[in-house]
């Protein structure tokens, strides 16, 4: 659904996250004859029940995407009455509407050239990757057994990427990709388009010119988003599914948005079957030993308190996807602050990581005072580039629990327990103990593999 008037009143400005997050496709009014795409999730987790392909063919429905392992399909209809049918069947547990995902837009950013890197001398990561060195202690951390990724026995530890693609041809890249994969309709090629998610990979597993946290880890990229910049959440969950089965390590999810229920145009049961289907998916990969990593969101609000989140409007607004069993990431510029951007909030946030910000002296009010060195260099398509944002924090927990899971060795800790190593090994940095900005506090790769 469309987040409306009084959503997150006075935090927004025109550079910060798009607030048309996980819009709905369905507009009010459409014709009856208007084809629509649902959720349907079955109360069987595990696999689609028997019979099922009946009850959404007499419905009106045609199946698009059959998500057997979690118990979901999504399907296409253009009978206005399609959810009171499928509804009324004993074997769903909830249907709804499909709604989008958008990549976290970067809160700010800004260009780099090749012509610009040409005149940095020493190398990129020593003049300008201070967010990297604040993670690793100045490169302390790559000393350490398992601290560049690279396993102390074994397979190469995996952080899958679910963005916008990665540029597999980037120098500091290539030598780290591992594969790809594209669930975009249409779009075969799991080559980043936008630029978010090589930006991600680059803080994950760069070695080159620039540097990531892990920089012998590789990344695969789960292309999910297109040119539009929007996906399906059945698409996202696919890509989640798969990079389970794929027995990769970590899954990196710089991505998200909002869900409004009680929206006086959209009643609850409309959302709860991508909300249902969503923790499916997330709890499917955990099982099977994926460390799931999410952003907080780049609104600059406390996302603990659902009626408040709503401004003006009635109901209640919830940071999506969300689970309790992720590890959710707040954002921290290089004075080890919470960047003016990030949301946050008491029991909502895990641990903070440097995203970047314009600098002590920055007002985001009257947008004066700016200072680019407080972003995040990484790599774009072509270069690099600055950003800033939850989505460039979040990948920095993956590549830790990456680091963390070489030390130690594929498939030997389990999600928790990787988690339980970056909550308790994260400096303590506002607050004592856990708190609404920092959760246990900011990453340390030093302490986590010490």
């Amino acid at each position: 659904m469309t987040i409306k008037k009084g959503f997150l009143g006075g935090a927004l400005s025109l550079t910060l996250c798009a607030s048309t997050i996980f819009a709905s496709g369905a507009g009010i009014g459409h014709a009856q004859s208007v084809e629509k795409k649902y959720i349907v999730v079955f109360k069987d987790e595990a696999k689609l029940p028997s019979g099922y392909e009946d009850l959404l063919k007499k419905a009106g429905g045609q199946v698009q995407n059959r998500l057997e392992k979690l118990g979901a399909v999504e399907v296409s209809s253009n009978n206005p009455n399609f959810l009171k049918e499928v509804k009324n069947s004993s074997i769903v547990s909830e249907a709804g509407e499909e709604n989008k995902i958008y990549a976290e837009a970067p809160s700010v950013e800004a260009t780099f050239s090749y012509e610009d890197a040409a005149s940095v001398k020493p190398d990129l990561y020593e003049q300008l990757q201070w967010d990297i060195k604040q993670v690793t202690n100045n490169g302390e951390s790559w000393t350490l057994p398992g601290g560049t990724g690279k396993p102390v026995s074994g397979e190469n530890i995996v952080v899958a990427v679910i963005d916008t693609g990665i540029d597999y041809t980037h120098p500091d890249l290539k030598a780290n990709y591992a594969y790809g994969k594209s669930f975009v309709p249409g779009q075969p090629d799991p080559k980043d388009e936008n630029g978010h998610g090589t930006h991600v990979a680059g803080s994950i597993a760069a070695k080159g010119r620039t540097m990531g946290v892990g920089p012998d880890l590789k990344v695969a990229s789960y292309r999910v988003f297109g040119p539009t910049g929007d996906a399906s959440t059945a698409n996202i969950a696919e890509a989640l599914m798969t990079a389970a089965d794929d027995n990769v390590d970590v899954v990196n999810m710089s991505l998200g948005g909002y869900d409004w229920y009680q929206d006086p145009e959209f009643a609850t049961k409309d959302v709860v079957a991508d909300v249902q289907m969503f923790n499916r998916a997330i709890n499917y990969a955990i099982k099977k030993g994926v460390t799931v990593v999410g952003s907080a969101g780049n609104n600059g609000v406390d996302i603990s308190s659902p009626g408040k989140l709503s401004g003006d409007n009635n109901g209640a607004t919830h940071r999506s996807p969300s689970n309790q069993n992720l590890i959710r990431v707040s954002a921290g510029g290089k004075l080890k602050n919470l960047a003016f951007y990030s949301n946050y909030g008491v029991g909502k946030i895990d641990v903070m990581a440097p995203g970047g910000d314009l600098g002590p002296n920055y007002n985001p009010e009257t947008n004066e005072g700016r200072d680019n060195s407080y972003l995040c260099l990484a790599t774009v398509p072509g270069g690099w580039g600055y950003k800033a944002g939850t989505s460039m924090a979040a990948p920095k927990v993956a590549a830790l629990a990456g680091v963390i899971i070489a030390q130690h060795g594929k498939d030997k800790l389990n999600p928790a327990q990787v988690k339980h190593i970056i909550l308790n090994s994260a400096e303590d940095v506002f607050q004592p103990g856990n708190d609404e900005k920092s959760g246990k506090g900011l990453i340390n790769a030093v302490s986590a593999l010490k």
